[in-house]
């Protein structure tokens, strides 16, 4: 049977490089001023739904991402591991959501989309770690949804069954189509970029790309339908406005706060057994050991 896989990803902040920028002084991430990268557990995610495409002829794989136009570019990371397209749900309206005002806002594209099969992505987000909005999409569209997988087995009889990591061992499940998949970071790695592929979509583009590129390179899009990566408002997936972004967001930062740890005195020991005696005896004095 053929399947018709969306792939819900995020371009998170790298947390390797986090500065004094990283956060506005609303609560919210100053992505902006970060460097980007695809998140991690959804780059599993998205091997698991191209191994599915390899066994399932004629299946298709479509990305799906929440965020700044400059989403696009896993898009077309995506596009060049063998994702056949990618949507960026992008608008200012969006901007600021919480978990759950995230998970309404995908949902409402998911619906919009129409048929799918399967609904994969990582377990969590490293810019979050909550681990909240793959089940709450599940939760919103009324499917079943499987958390913790480490490998999709097999998808037949309007059935998937899934090989879940857990604290203590593994699980193996089948769950009803459709259904959503969240996928751990002990799952198979991603494939890396087909050369061939990286050439035939190198010019992928967004709307609010288009603008930035050369005139060869515009060109080369509206020529190729293939090559337009698309984006969607808030407004064209039908989402209520109290239910998206900050006014539909429960979960608030209430203070940021910079913490430096700096030590508060030392002390120089000379090579002398007396003094680290009574140095010990101090730290079990005051319950710093012992």
């Amino acid at each position: 049977m053929s399947l018709n896989i969306i792939v819900l990803a995020k371009q998170v902040p790298d947390t390797r490089n986090v500065g004094k920028d990283a956060m506005k002084e609303d609560g919210t991430i100053n992505r902006a001023a970060l460097p980007a990268i695809f998140n991690p557990e959804d780059l599993n995610a998205l091997e698991q739904a191209l191994r599915l495409k390899e066994t399932h002829p004629g299946s298709t794989v479509t990305l799906l991402t929440m965020g700044l136009p400059r989403a696009a570019e896993i898009v077309r990371e995506a596009i060049f591991r063998g994702a056949d397209g990618g949507i960026v749900l992008t608008d200012r309206a969006l901007g600021g959501a919480d978990t759950l005002a995230t998970s309404y806002s995908l949902a409402q594209a998911v619906k919009k989309f129409g048929k799918c099969d399967l609904i994969l992505g990582g377990r969590q987000a490293i810019d979050g770690d909550t681990a909240q909005v793959g089940p709450q999409i599940a939760e919103k569209l009324g499917i079943p949804q499987v958390t913790y997988a480490e490998d999709i087995l097999d998808v037949k009889d309007g059935k998937v069954t899934v090989k879940r990591r857990l604290e203590h061992g593994v699980e193996t499940v089948v769950a009803p189509l459709p259904c959503v998949v969240t996928v751990n970071g002990s799952a198979a790695d991603c494939r890396p970029r087909n050369a061939k592929r990286v050439m035939k979509y190198k010019y992928a583009a967004s709307p609010s790309e288009l603008a930035k590129l050369s005139e060869v390179a515009a060109a080369k899009v509206a020529a190729n339908p293939d090559l337009n990566i698309a984006e969607w408002s808030a407004a064209f997936v039908e989402a209520d406005p109290e239910q998206i972004g900050l006014a539909g967001s429960p979960t608030k930062v209430k203070a940021i706060e910079n913490v430096v740890f700096t030590a508060k005195e030392s002390r120089r020991l000379d090579n002398n057994d007396g003094q680290i005696e009574e140095l010990v005896k101090e730290l079990i004095a005051n319950h710093t050991i012992g």
